[in-house]
């Protein structure tokens, strides 16, 4: 048995564990069995945002005339973009792993590891044992039941990030975030897409308003099947391309079938729980399988904590990097900070981008939340106007005695970082309506439509 003072399951965001744990003089081992950086770097959110930049390149040009400017695409080649993004990914990965290799203090296991005991794991046939324990194993793609769905060569978001032939056809099963973005890039560089969504609105963890609004948008550039749920795939081999069918069917009994070369899987992660045999260790689950913490982020199990998806908090990068500087805080530094997340928010990159920090209205009125609305539509300012952004506007939801801000959800140009006034607004000011109305904005700045829509919240004071 090898024993350590800190062991860390997951190089995501717990690479940054280890590295302060190790830089910290402390002994550690490090177990991952895919490329260092987790989901993020390596098939989630840098490299789909880095392709959706060329993406957005591309809606640029295709809006050229918009502006009386003309303009076309003359050619897209999707290999060499795919190549260059995967390449970039992969390099960052090595670096990483190069750099925990190097480090002194870090032993790197790249094997799964299960526990088979009190902070103790059998890692590829090597028992390794921590004086305290990490778990950020994180989450992967969740794949509903379908018939025949194993027959098929099925994409998860995983391999369409790297796939290196451009469909004619892709078909994506699921509505969330993953679907859109991944949606929106296929088709900006000229593939047809299908969208089969369960709910009867796209992004429907969103504000009602923004799912509305997103989903009118998307059906203008995709075929949308809203409400429908997949029930069988059938799969036949071309000789130059393969065809894959889809059947799917909504409450009423409806049925629709749609042919494609390519299929999506985008229904959603799971937790990457039921791996780690997590019972032998004494570390108890929540209803939804996630880890169970409190508020400090330590499990059930004395000494182990669990951060970042696993930990089922919020399914988000930054907020697992949050995570992490209380995980070393806690568990490395012996300290006993009580994790929040002031101004947690959260953004879909798509066209246009999407924003939100706080309640949707409709959670506000599940649970009997009194509450006022402020608006304003990217069209009445003047840089919306200047962009031509017809269908963005800001939505504010406030307590009408206060002004306390409850929500705020944005659709248009640039969401992902104008909601960051308001972020930092609830953070770190009052958290109310005049924390963003008595700040003097800079005119015409994009960001004035976040000031108008504050401005037209009506609070009784």
């Amino acid at each position: 048995m090898e024993d350590f003072d800190i062991v860390v399951i997951g190089g995501g965001t717990g690479n940054k564990v280890a590295r302060a744990a190790a830089e910290s003089g402390r002994t550690v081992a490090l177990i991952e069995r895919g490329p260092i950086g987790g989901t993020c770097v390596n098939r989630g959110c840098n490299p789909s945002k880095t392709l959706i930049q060329h993406a957005k390149i591309a809606e640029t040009i295709k809006r050229a005339n918009e502006f009386a400017i003309s303009a076309r695409i003359e050619e897209i080649d999707f290999t060499e973009i795919i190549q260059n993004v995967v390449a970039s990914v992969d390099e960052k990965a090595a670096d990483m792993e190069r750099a925990d290799e190097a480090h002194e203090n870090i032993t790197l296991y790249r094997e799964e590891a299960r526990f088979v005991g009190e902070r103790t794991l059998d890692v590829g046939g090597n028992e390794v044992r921590g004086s305290k324990v990490i778990i950020a194993a994180g989450t992967r793609p969740f794949i509903p039941s379908i018939e025949q769905i194993d027959s098929v060569p099925y994409l998860t978001s995983r391999e369409a990030l790297r796939l290196e032939t451009q469909p004619e056809h892709l078909v994506i099963i699921g509505g969330g975030y993953i679907a859109a973005e991944l949606g929106h890039f296929y088709e900006a560089l000229g593939t047809r897409v299908t969208i089969i969504g369960s709910k009867p609105l796209l992004l429907s963890r969103e504000d009602g308003d923004v799912a509305e609004t997103f989903t009118e948008i998307a059906r203008q550039r995709h075929t949308i099947h809203t409400g429908y749920t997949a029930t069988a795939v059938e799969y036949q081999q071309q000789s130059s391309s393969d065809e894959i069918k889809i059947h799917a069917e909504n409450q009423s009994g409806e049925t629709v079938s749609i042919t494609g070369d390519a299929l999506l899987v985008a229904t959603g992660r799971r937790p990457n729980t039921d791996t780690l045999d997590l019972e032998t260790a004494g570390i108890s689950l929540t209803d939804r399988g996630f880890v169970e913490t409190d508020e400090f982020l330590e499990t059930s199990a004395e000494n182990v904590w669990a951060s970042g998806d696993i930990a089922g908090n919020y399914q988000l990068k930054h907020a697992a990097d949050h995570e992490a500087k209380y995980v070393i805080a806690n568990a490395v530094h012996g300290e006993h900070q009580s994790v929040t997340y002031p101004g947690m928010a959260h953004a879909v990159f798509t066209v246009p981008q999407i924003a939100s920090t706080g309640a949707t209205e409709e959670q506000l009125q599940d649970t009997g939340r009194e509450y006022v609305i402020g608006r304003c539509a990217f069209a009445d300012t003047v840089m919306g106007r200047a962009l031509k952004d017809h269908d963005g506007f800001v939505k504010v939801l406030a307590a009408p005695d206060t002004g306390t801000v409850l929500g705020c959800h944005i659709i248009g140009h640039e969401a992902s970082t104008l909601i960051h006034e308001v972020s930092v607004a609830v953070a770190r000011g009052t958290g109310t309506v005049e924390d963003i109305t008595d700040v003097i904005h800079v005119h015409p700045a994009l960001n004035k439509v976040v000031l108008e829509a504050f401005e037209d919240v009506a609070v009784d004071r």
